[in-house]
């Protein structure tokens, strides 16, 4: 019976004993940890010495070339007005921001339109470089002088009037332009070169001469054109000349 009564006491002594180890192990983890937390907790706070004890120097050079930055701007501004300048940048956000999405939209276009601005340029020096080919640009310095020229013999009363009848000059040289106009000038021209290379000796003048050069049909159809001619020139109604209203009475 007493031994009976032995073994329970020692199985709750062990079971003590196991409890109590369980919960020294759990405490030795937990202050484990705890003295990991104090130590990292050291170390941050050294490290933070350290780098306090580097940005101090660097922080009061900061404040003495802000402090004399200020002395020299003091005269053209105060502290109020730089305050006042803060106060319009914090309540001019949204403009800002308005103004950076802008900024990005036409970042956004010249980057589109890049490829094509390349693409023109290089076909612009390509057509430069057929003009100079061409000498385009040895011609232009004498067009100048042309101009010069144009200006220095009409004044403005005659560009006036170049402008009030570029109407019919325009007509004018159309009609002068036309496929048949441009072959008998042409043909007329020739004609007057070969007569004008006749040497006089070669000519007869004489009225015999003359009377015998009508019996040619070339002649005849010749003085028969500029008789007609001639007649169409009568029948042309000269322009009245303008009147002049700055004459006297």
């Amino acid at each position: 019976m007493a031994e009976n009564t032995h073994v329970p006491v020692q199985n709750d002594v062990q079971t003590q004993l196991q409890t109590l180890n369980a919960k020294l192990d759990a405490l030795t983890e937990q202050v484990a940890v705890l003295t990991d937390y104090v130590l990292e907790q050291r170390q941050r706070q050294q490290e933070w010495d350290e780098l306090k004890a580097d940005l101090t120097p660097i922080a009061m050079e900061f404040m003495e070339a802000t402090v004399e930055e200020l002395e020299e701007i003091e005269p053209y501004a105060r502290l109020e007005d730089i305050i006042f300048f803060l106060k319009r940048l914090a309540t001019n956000l949204h403009n800002f921001e308005a103004m950076l999405d802008q900024l990005e939209s036409v970042n956004d276009l010249v980057q589109d339109l890049t490829p094509v601005a390349n693409d023109a340029f290089l076909v612009a020096m390509d057509q430069l470089e057929e003009m100079e080919k061409r000498g385009y640009f040895q011609v232009l310095p004498e067009a100048k002088y042309i101009v010069d020229n144009v200006v220095e013999a009409f004044g403005p009363e005659d560009v006036r009037a170049l402008g009030d009848n570029i109407v019919l000059i325009l007509s004018t040289v159309r009609s002068m332009t036309q496929p048949e106009i441009m072959t008998l000038v042409q043909q007329l021209t020739e004609s007057t070169q070969e007569a004008v290379r006749t040497p006089d000796e070669e000519l007869d003048i004489s009225y015999l001469g003359l009377i015998r050069q009508m019996r040619d049909p070339q002649m005849r159809l010749g003085l028969a054109r500029t008789m007609q001619l001639l007649r169409a020139m009568g029948q042309i109604t000269p322009p009245t000349p303008p009147s002049d209203n700055g004459g006297s009475p």
